[in-house]
């Protein structure tokens, strides 16, 4: 069970560390066109949030049972398994509700830098944009927390 809830947090927080601060930086830098750097970031985005849709929910079970083993209980409000379903639920607002606006939005517009920046699907698209940073970025925090509760868990045990 530590083996599928460290691999868990190792492919979600690594990915959205990934995807941040390397993918699509530099996709934006070397591709010849915003369309085609936000076709391939769009994509990558829908892949990251399906990635922490299911390592979230491995992570949820293996932790559980790792509970039910140890202690012989659950323990589903420990501030552990409430700090993961908080970043599920953010994932799952950013993948179903705000990624799927945009790529309206970005498919109406075509390439967004021909826009004034005054036009109301560019307005639109930006502040989805802002709420969509803001959602991976608190995925990223609680993420974060989650692994030093973890790490703390596995060094009070044996």
């Amino acid at each position: 069970m530590r083996f599928l809830m460290i691999l868990a947090l190792i492919v979600w927080i690594g990915g959205i560390l990934f995807f941040a601060f390397v993918e699509a930086p530099t996709l934006f830098r070397v591709l010849p066109t915003t369309k085609m750097a936000g076709d391939v970031v769009s994509a990558s985005l829908t892949k990251l949030h399906r990635m922490g849709l299911v390592s979230g929910s491995v992570f949820l079970v293996a932790s559980l049972l790792y509970n039910w083993q140890k202690h012989v209980q659950l323990r589903p409000f420990s501030a552990i398994h409430i700090l993961v379903v908080l970043m599920l639920a953010l994932t799952a607002c950013s993948h179903f509700s705000i990624t799927p606006r945009m790529q309206v939005l970005r498919a109406e517009m075509q390439t967004i830098e021909n826009l004034s920046l005054t036009d109301s699907r560019r307005v639109e698209f930006d502040r989805l944009h802002e709420w969509s940073t803001r959602l991976e970025g608190g995925v990223l925090l609680l993420g974060v927390g989650v692994v030093f509760l973890t790490a703390r868990r596995f060094g009070n045990s044996n």
